[in-house]
C-alpha cells in the first residue's frame, strides 16, 4: 500500500462576503466608500490643522496627529480590498496579500495600543504635575515616545 503525501500549497482564499445578497453590494460599496472618504477627510484635516496652527504644537496635538495618521493607515490597509470585492466578480485574495494585510492590521493595532498609553501618560503628567509638564513632556521626550510606539507596534506584529 503506497501512501504518498498529497498536500497542496495554499495559493488563495475565497472571500464569501455578501454573496447571498448580490443586489446589496452596490449599496454597501457606496456606503463604505463614503465612510472611507469621511475618515480620510476628517483625519487629513486634523493633521493639516495641527501642522499649520502654531498654537497646536503641543504634545497632546502631536499625539492626536499620530493617531489620525494611524487611523488613515489602518483603514487603508483593509477598506480598498473590501471595496474591490464589491465591484469585481473575482472574490479571492492571495495568501501573500492576506499575510501582508494581517501584518499591517497587527502592526496598526499594536501601535494604537501603545500610542493611546503614551497619550494617557501625557494627560496624567498634565493633570497631576502641571508645573513640571513642560519639563517632562519636552519635544525631546514626546517625539521618541511616538516613534517608539510605531516601532513597538511593528515589532509586536512580527512576533505574532
Amino acid at each position: 500500500m503506497d501512501r504518498s503525501n498529497r498536500t497542496s500549497s495554499m495559493v488563495e482564499f475565497i472571500l464569501l462576503g455578501l454573496s447571498t445578497h448580490p443586489r446589496l453590494e452596490k449599496t454597501f460599496f457606496v456606503l463604505i466608500l463614503l465612510m472611507y472618504l469621511v475618515i480620510l477627510l476628517g483625519n487629513g484635516v486634523l493633521i493639516l490643522v495641527t501642522i499649520l496652527d502654531s498654537r497646536l504644537h503641543t504634545p497632546m496635538y502631536f499625539f492626536l496627529g499620530n493617531l489620525s495618521f494611524l487611523d488613515i493607515c489602518y483603514t487603508t490597509s483593509s477598506v480598498p480590498l473590501v471595496l474591490d470585492g464589491f465591484l469585481t466578480p473575482r472574490k479571492t485574495i492571495s495568501f501573500s496579500a492576506c499575510a501582508v494585510q494581517m501584518f499591517l492590521s497587527f502592526t496598526m493595532a499594536g501601535t494604537e495600543c501603545v500610542l493611546l498609553s503614551m497619550m494617557a501618560f501625557d494627560r496624567y503628567v498634565a493633570i497631576c504635575n502641571p508645573l513640571r509638564y513642560t519639563m517632562v513632556m519636552s519635544k525631546a521626550a514626546y517625539v521618541p515616545m511616538a516613534a517608539s510606539s510605531w516601532a513597538i507596534g511593528g515589532a509586536a506584529s512580527v512576533l505574532r
